[in-house]
């Protein structure tokens, strides 16, 4: 039976190109009461209509999760990709539609990553998943950018960038232009194909969007420690994730000394040698980390930023 009393609820809602999270929490408390996933929700790379239905989705999964019926909350933060350069509008018209909150917050979704993985809510904070995108944030609240072209135009760092220079250092590999790799038989083996040619097919023909070269990430960084290729793709791929963070810094005009910084993305959090290459790579700009917050979960963030809302002002 839904419950016919509760306390005030917030909502936080992580939206990206690969899905949408949004949380319901407890006001009071910040204490996580249901959640929910959606479809991606960045208007650029899948358009205005799929994004909000995504957006839909993932809320009302969130209720039917905290067996709550959907009604406005007291205040709602949405972390959205793409937001910056298009869509804000179109968000807050969905949220009005939708009656979610009248206190309502939308901005790009690298906002939560300083409300998780920051101390004080500034700093740099860097997305290391399907695509890869760096934010400075300075005390004032000014903010900057680098990266986040997209998989066509950039996205160094990333685990699409990764596994796409995985899939071509193996095909370069089979014709002999460059020494044997571990990456050949391991890609093969993920492709389920018995010769090399066979791949062009597979990739081309059979579905093998960004989201999937992106899943071959992991093969590389489970490689990197014994396969001398693979180990110069995460380590230049490190390098270049590197140079786009220190760019951010240094367009928002951080302090260049213990800068806080916090990571996201599964090319963070699932590798640490990546990590650490990264960390060690951005000194070499003139940048050096101070705290490091690993974000697991940036809806939760948005949890964060949802009941700021509520504070007096």
């Amino acid at each position: 039976m839904p419950h016919s009393t509760s306390p005030r609820l917030v909502l936080g809602i992580d939206g990206g190109a690969t899905s949408t999270v949004a949380l319901l929490a407890e006001a009071d408390t910040g204490r996580e009461v249901g959640r929910g996933i959606g479809g991606p929700s960045n208007i650029n790379a899948v358009g205005i209509e799929p994004s909000l239905r995504a957006l839909d989705e993932a809320v009302a999964a969130a209720f039917a999760c905290a067996d709550r019926t959907r009604r406005p909350v007291a205040a709602a933060a949405l972390g959205l990709a793409g937001v910056d350069l298009a869509g804000t509008d179109v968000i807050r018209g969905w949220a009005e539609r939708a009656n979610l909150s009248d206190r309502v917050s939308v901005a790009n979704d690298a906002t939560l990553l300083f409300a998780a993985g920051t101390p004080d809510g500034w700093g740099l904070a860097v997305v290391a998943g399907t695509g890869s995108i760096a934010f400075a944030l300075d005390q004032q609240g000014t903010a900057a950018r680098a990266g986040g072209w997209g998989y066509l135009l950039g996205d160094e760092g990333s685990a699409y960038r990764t596994g796409l220079l995985a899939i071509r250092a193996a095909c370069r590999s089979a014709d002999g232009v460059t020494p044997p790799t571990k990456l050949l038989p391991a890609l093969m083996d993920r492709f389920d194909v018995s010769d090399p040619r066979e791949i062009i097919p597979v990739v081309y023909g059979s579905g093998w969007d960004k989201a999937a070269i992106a899943g071959l990430a992991p093969v590389v960084l489970e490689l990197a420690p014994d396969d001398q290729t693979a180990a110069a793709i995460v380590d230049e791929q490190a390098l270049e994730l590197a140079k786009t963070a220190a760019a951010a810094v240094h367009a928002g005009r951080l302090p260049r000394r213990d800068v806080p910084v916090a990571l996201t993305g599964g090319m963070f959090l699932r590798s640490e040698p990546f990590r650490t290459q990264f960390l060690e790579h951005v000194k070499l700009y003139d940048v050096t980390p101070g705290p490091v917050g690993l974000v697991e979960d940036p809806a939760a963030g948005a949890i964060t930023i949802a009941r700021k809302l509520l504070e007096p002002r």
